[in-house]
């Protein structure tokens, strides 16, 4: 790692062999019908080194671990958090990780959920948008959101696909529209089903600039000021995102302390981080204290383990 690396990225994932020997026993070959990428943790390090990145909180990506039985779901989300806090005990600085949880289990979630952060100390939590066509804030999860407010758990929402049987027929990748859409579907259901509210100790950070949430803003709330204020409670990352049209929406929602650097690395490739990157440095309304913010200082006022000299 170069000295000047100082960037914090909250959106990478990893692949562990284990989780994709377990999808192909379920005929699953894709993430957003995307096949999935050759890696393994020294190509993350690669490109953190040539990007300046120093830290990674890793998490795993759609299609998560739930495909219908909930014993293969239990044992997978445990074979994907121990090897994450295996990775972090590799390179502690270098990697961080948010838990996977077997959801829609709530019984099972509750017990992954203090394995993963009392015993294997993960930063976090990573959600995806919907578990089989459940949204997240509907009433079946409120026990697990009781207790990640308990905890003041950071809360990484990142986006699925909609069951197959809902999706359009499009001649390109699910991923491209759809993630962004089902991020959408989520906000909204936190915000009318009042988890934003009763449950405000949860730090939430939305993936790829959090969908079409921030334009639909007073649609999705018929222009209700106080929903659009919770718009304000959440994180950021600016994961494939870090473009004049998306800033110019989302700056209008929350200011940039509440902006993150993300890659989706290694589901994009290099070219793109390093692309995203420039978009952030290079955006007229943020000056350099602000990107040195986003890269970095606003990741640390959630994970303070990685503050150092």
């Amino acid at each position: 790692m170069e000295k000047k690396a100082h960037r914090i990225d909250i959106h990478h994932h990893v692949l562990p062999p284990e989780y994709l020997k377990f999808l192909a026993k379920v005929n699953i070959t894709t993430a957003g019908n995307v096949g999935f990428p050759t890696w393994e943790p020294r190509d993350s390090l690669e490109v953190m080194d040539r990007q300046g990145i120093a830290t990674a909180i890793t998490s795993i990506s759609s299609p998560g671990v739930y495909f219908g039985d909930c014993v293969f779901t239990r044992d997978l989300a445990r074979i994907c958090n121990d090897f994450s806090a295996n990775l972090i005990n590799k390179y502690p600085q270098r990697f961080g990780g948010f838990a996977t949880l077997p959801l829609p289990d709530i019984e099972a979630s509750l017990i992954e959920l203090e394995y993963a952060l009392d015993t294997l100390e993960l930063d976090g939590v990573v959600l995806l948008s919907n578990i089989n066509g459940k949204y997240l804030g509907d009433p079946e999860f409120e026990e697990l959101f009781s207790e990640l407010n308990r905890r003041r758990t950071v809360v990484f929402i990142h986006p699925n696909a909609p069951p197959e049987e809902n999706l359009p027929q499009l001649s390109f990748p699910t991923s491209v529209l759809e993630f962004v859409f089902d991020t959408t579907r989520t906000v909204a259901n936190l915000m009318h089903h009042g988890i934003l509210k009763r449950y405000s100790d949860i730090r939430f950070i939305l993936a790829h600039a959090g969908g079409t949430a921030p334009y639909l803003a007073w649609r999705i709330t018929f222009g209700n000021k106080r929903l659009i204020k919770y718009l304000n409670n959440f994180y950021y990352d600016m994961a494939i995102s870090a473009t004049p049209y998306v800033f110019k929406t989302l700056m209008e929602v929350v200011n940039p302390s509440k902006l993150l650097f993300g890659s989706d690395f290694p589901f994009v490739h290099e070219r793109v981080v390093k692309e995203m990157l420039q978009g952030i440095g290079d955006y007229e309304d943020l000056d350099k204290e602000d990107c040195i913010a986003i890269e970095r200082e606003n990741a640390l006022s959630l994970f303070h383990r990685f503050r150092y000299e």
